[in-house]
């Protein structure tokens, strides 16, 4: 058989399917079956991450059917079919390892013309996976069939020979300069519980993936998205409150707790048990407690419990729009507290309207806050008070002084202008100086949750996830303090009766 005839039948063999290939095999002299086991090792590391990874390492490297769903993903996003994956599951499961370390090896042998970039909470974690991809093609460069160029083998850059192809690693909040990425994977994007529990961090991290990391992508480029869950609000549980639609989400707990798991298991499955049993994750529930274990291995993490408000009293009094609607108000007021000042764990305005029966029952009705500016809070401010016939607008003047009484009288003055406010007289403005007072006053508006005294209208879940969160000591955040404001305007002195005697708040004044 001539060379040309050799090629041939290679050419033929690597487009039929597995029993075509077996009989060729078997008829084959000995050097072309020698020349065919190569190709079909070949063809199997093309095949997927995980069958390059049991190629190279003769079997060793684990799989397991989740560890299938992460090589799915990225032969999808190799082809084009997809372009934005999100991996949620436990610590210890082969994710990083498959889709941060063998997933980029095989699309670079597959493309090596083409760009990766890898980011992680921290440069040296993004580096750790850099530098194992820099090695193994230092280790089997001649079985994947590329090599390092001369001068650029940094754990954090390295190139490709022959193209524009490489890689790069950075931190979260670190710079991605240079070339594009075709492929992006942000793996472990949040450090711990402390991070994943600081809204500066959180922002922090979403700046990031806003200003930076999309900025990076090639036109038909994609992005894997690779975490274990830790809060409501991490990068993960805010890209999917903004744009579910548009990734494939693969979310896998350690235990199924649903009828429509990804791998179909039964409810109380183990997601990995050879490796991980329920025994296994049993014990691990007992040692972790029951915040982590909700968050890091079933992935649906929750507010934590803090050490003045607690979620069962909000539940228990919590009442409807239709019970609310036979109960007629003493009451009304909006609460307002500006975005900024001494608070350093958020960056909203918080508008709240609670209101008090005659039966001194007090009651949350809205919650409008956000990220707002001065105009902006004021006629959200006028507008909930004019839906409610709030009989006042109570504001925090700390910071902005007379500010915050001409915010409210512009905007109501705007509203006026524009034939909202149908003739009716502005609410009362009563200006509120919390300083101190304002963690001092939280934990008696607490008590009278406990006591069954307030009720929320609805559900109000991060006004709510602020309160039971918060621990006396720190700083309080903004839908927190707007509430505290609106309700101790309108409970009667003796029910605040743990109230410090030295709060600064005239608003007690003559009422005893």
């Amino acid at each position: 058989m001539t060379p040309r005839d050799h090629e041939s039948v290679i050419a033929h063999y690597k487009t039929r399917p597995p029993a075509q290939r077996r009989s060729i095999v078997r008829a084959a002299s000995p050097t072309l079956r020698a020349e065919l086991a190569r190709v079909e090792r070949q063809l199997a590391m093309d095949r997927s991450p995980g069958a390059l990874a049991a190629v190279l390492t003769s079997g060793r490297e684990m799989q397991a059917p989740h560890l299938d769903l992460i090589d799915q993903a990225f032969i999808d996003m190799a082809a084009g079919r997809c372009d934005r994956v999100m991996l949620t599951m436990p610590p210890r499961h082969g994710k990083s390892r498959r889709a941060s370390r063998w997933a980029p090896l095989w699309y670079l042998r597959r493309n090596p013309g083409h760009r990766m970039m890898i980011a992680s909470y921290s440069a040296d974690l993004a580096d750790d996976h850099g530098r194992w991809i820099r090695d193994a093609i230092n280790t089997w460069g001649d079985d994947l069939g590329i090599q390092l160029k001369p001068g650029s083998q940094a754990a954090n850059r390295f190139d490709i020979v022959g193209g524009e192809g490489g890689l790069l690693a950075a931190g979260i909040g670190g710079g991605l300069t240079g070339r594009g990425a075709h492929i992006a994977i942000v793996d472990d994007p949040v450090k711990d519980m402390a991070d994943a529990d600081s809204p500066t961090m959180r922002k922090r991290a979403w700046d990031w993936w806003t200003s930076v990391l999309q900025t990076r992508l090639e036109p038909v480029g994609a992005i894997c998205l690779i975490q274990t869950r830790w809060h409501e609000d991490d990068l993960a549980g805010r890209i999917l409150a903004t744009e579910r639609d548009a990734w494939r989400v693969i979310d896998l707990p350690a235990i199924a707790d649903s009828l429509d798991d990804p791998l179909g298991r039964a409810p109380g499955e183990a997601l990995w048990p050879e490796r991980f049993d329920v025994t296994h994750h049993t014990k691990t529930r007992k040692r972790v407690g029951e915040r982590v274990w909700a968050a890091l291995y079933l992935q649906k993490p929750r507010p934590p419990e803090g050490g003045v408000w607690r979620r069962e009293w909000i539940e228990t009094a919590r009442i409807n729009a239709v019970q609310f609607s036979g109960l007629d108000m003493a009451r009304i007021v909006v609460a307002v507290d500006p975005a900024g000042g001494e608070s350093t764990v958020g960056d909203e305005t918080g508008v709240i309207g609670v209101g008090r029966d005659f039966d001194r029952q007090l009651y949350v009705l809205a919650d409008r806050s956000g990220s707002m500016g001065a105009n902006d809070w004021g006629l959200a401010a006028c507008r909930l008070a004019l839906e409610l016939k709030a009989d006042a607008i109570v504001v925090e003047k700390n910071y902005g002084g007379d500010m915050a009484r001409q915010i409210v009288t512009q905007a109501w003055e705007q509203l006026r202008r524009e034939g909202v406010t149908k003739g009716l007289l502005m609410p009362m403005i009563l200006e509120v100086t919390a300083k101190v007072g304002k963690r001092l006053r939280a934990a008696p508006v607490a008590q009278l949750y406990e006591q069954r005294l307030v009720h929320h209208v609805g559900e109000y879940p991060e006004l709510e996830g602020q309160m039971v969160t918060w621990v006396e000591g720190m700083d309080s955040p903004d839908r927190m303090d707007a509430a505290v404001h609106g309700l101790t305007e309108l409970a009667d002195p003796d029910q605040l009766d743990t109230l410090p005697a030295d709060t600064d708040d005239d608003r007690f004044d003559g009422r005893r």
